[in-house]
């Protein structure tokens, strides 16, 4: 019989090396997929790990789509420590481009123009706050009828698709865009702008990082961090400390909320400048991977959100270079994800095998 029994002084050191441990697996396993699936491995990993760092435009590239998945991530982290499952961020992120789209459409139909980028603040803004309203459902919910908000975030996020869906495919529908379900292009004085001419990094990779150096500043720095993570680690303790479970509820929907929400804002008013249906491509779900890859902590979550960005730009790489479906994405991804959870469960514990018995106890 094989048992696991916890250890009783658990490696820092692999604490730490897990995930790149994990990655290495994936890379192997995803090696042998190559193999399998008729490729050059050599040639496939060099797709995921190499060619999205090859020159200055495919990396900013690579920080473009780390962004949202920073933002995110960032948020999530927050929830996850105080023992608030959020899964909706996908749903969040979507609401947050509704509503920073909304209040671009309505500038420019109100005649508030400007010169390039002026409104975009306002348009940041509407996001977070969109994002926030969205998570706050989930928040209300939980709060009031005690329902689950893994089911109820999750469940939302069909929700927010299919409003997009009727505002682009209905009211917002550009009608010079040749029935592509897509808004007008938005004002330039609300676009979000780039870093660099010729490039689509915008200035919301400084933004993410400045978020990252505040999240580490909130969780590890203030009583009000503090007091979430307690509730999280030891709800009985936090209870007997006086800290409240509601307010830790809503603090860590509505800031994981707001994350989303200004994601989804920076990527209607910075790259695409519209709003379509494909505004998201996954980003709050892969941010819950980014999230545990880098171990709920702001620097780690900067790198994972970096890492996992170079597994996307890779996956649209292998499917028009090698002809590999778009789908081995979401098979790396989740392998990475998987081998972690397996990497810290050997860390805290250990595999022991005993002889059975014939009645099937351990002897």
């Amino acid at each position: 019989m094989i048992r696991l029994e916890a250890r009783a002084r658990p490696s820092v050191v692999m604490t730490f090396a897990s995930p790149l441990v994990a990655l290495v697996l994936t890379a192997a396993i995803a090696a042998l997929l190559f193999v399998a699936l008729g490729k050059d491995p050599v040639r496939g990993l060099s797709m995921f790990f190499v060619e999205p760092l090859n020159g200055l435009r495919p990396l900013t590239e690579v920080l473009l789509k780390a962004t949202p998945l920073v933002l995110c991530a960032l948020g999530l982290a927050v929830c996850y420590r105080s023992n608030v499952w959020n899964i909706g961020a996908e749903g969040q992120l979507l609401l947050g481009a509704i509503a920073g789209s909304g209040m671009a459409l309505w500038l420019a139909q109100t005649g508030f123009t400007g010169p390039r980028g002026a409104y975009a603040p306002l348009v940041l803004v509407a996001g977070a706050l969109g994002g926030m309203l969205w998570a706050g459902v989930t928040a209300l919910l939980r709060d009031r009828f005690n329902a689950s908000e893994i089911l109820v975030s999750l469940m939302l996020v069909y929700v927010a698709q299919q409003l997009l869906n009727y505002l682009v495919f209905g009211p917002w529908k550009d009608p010079k865009g040749f029935n592509f379900p897509q808004t007008p292009t938005f004002d330039a004085s609300t676009w979000l702008l780039p870093i660099a001419r010729g490039m689509r990094l915008h200035w919301g990779a400084f933004v993410a990082l400045a978020a990252v150096l505040l999240f580490w500043i909130f969780l590890f720095r203030s009583w009000r961090g503090y007091q979430l993570q307690v509730g999280g680690l030891a709800p009985a303790a936090a209870r007997y400390a006086g800290f409240s479970s509601r307010s830790a509820l809503w603090t860590a929907l509505l800031l994981s909320g707001g994350m989303a929400g200004l994601a989804g804002a920076m990527e209607a008013a910075g790259p695409l400048r519209q709003l379509t249906p494909h505004v998201s491509t996954g980003y709050g779900f892969t941010a819950i991977i980014v999230a545990f890859v880098g171990r709920l902590h702001p620097v780690g979550i900067l790198f994972s959100g970096i890492l996992l960005s170079m597994m996307l730009i890779g996956g649209e790489l292998a499917q028009s270079r090698m002809g590999l479906p778009n789908a081995l994405t979401g098979v790396f991804q989740g392998l990475l994800l998987f081998l972690l959870l397996a990497c810290d469960t050997l860390i805290e514990q250990r595999l022991r095998w005993r002889r059975a018995t014939p009645d099937g106890r351990p002897a």
